[in-house]
């Protein structure tokens, strides 16, 4: 978006404005549907990795 919006001579200041507009409607989307379900959504996640490690203070580790 940076390169064309220099070529058609869009001011760098209104870059962050242009940006930022179109994520307006997905931000406005998430708070309706939090409105909605009353509450947050949040995707799935499942960790895969190691577990039941001991810790090691940072000075020891290598």
């Amino acid at each position: 978006m940076g390169i064309p919006a220099y070529a058609l001579g869009i001011p760098i200041d209104l870059y962050t404005p242009i940006f930022a507009i179109p994520r307006v409607a997905g931000w406005s989307a998430h708070v309706l549907e939090y409105i909605a379900q009353n509450r947050l959504i949040r995707p799935r996640q499942h960790y895969v990795g190691p577990v039941d490690l001991e810790y090691v203070p940072i000075d020891k580790r290598g």
